[in-house]
């Protein structure tokens, strides 16, 4: 904790005025990170009901992009949440609260609830899962890799796929 209060010039009394541990602290950080990964993840330049491809990218992009910036901490959290309930619950509430934003999405601008007989909230998930495994992979642990993954193609990748997947052949 005293690292904290140094980086962020304050007091120990200060942080903890605020924070009662590591704990306490680092869900801080996750509760804004996943407020902000969820305010980048929503498409504000292209309308999905009229631009569905062009949203995908748009919202995908921002989700990877925060997800970069704090890949040291999103590693940690998803290390926390496989051995520690209090992040599995917030990591499970954070997902399904992007999950339902694009199944209602999707049912309120397309009239899509199913995709092959499958609910589409189900369906988002899967693809939501591999956002995430990808985000992961490529950002987390960008070290494994020969090189960088390039954003834009990373955007357009999984956003390829969640198109293809609710919107191919209709």
């Amino acid at each position: 904790m005293s690292d904290v209060a140094e980086e962020a010039a304050i007091s120990m009394g200060g942080l903890y005025r605020y924070f009662a541990n590591k704990q306490e602290l680092f869900a801080g950080v996750i509760a804004d990170i996943h407020e902000r990964l969820y305010e980048a993840s929503a498409a504000k330049e292209h309308d999905f009901a009229a631009e569905p491809f062009e949203a995908l990218v748009e919202s995908n992009r921002g989700y990877l992009e925060l997800y970069r910036e704090h890949s040291d901490v999103m590693r940690a959290f998803m290390q926390a949440a496989h051995v520690d309930d209090r992040f599995r619950d917030y990591w499970w509430q954070m997902r399904n609260r992007h999950i339902d934003r694009f199944a209602n999405a999707l049912k309120q601008k397309h009239g899509i609830t199913e995709v092959n007989g499958v609910d589409a909230a189900l369906v988002a998930e899967s693809l939501a899962c591999m956002v995430e495994q990808a985000a992961y992979v490529w950002f987390a642990q960008e070290q494994l890799h020969d090189r960088p993954v390039d954003l834009d193609a990373a955007a357009r990748s999984v956003a390829h796929t969640w198109y293809m997947t609710f919107f191919a052949g209709r």
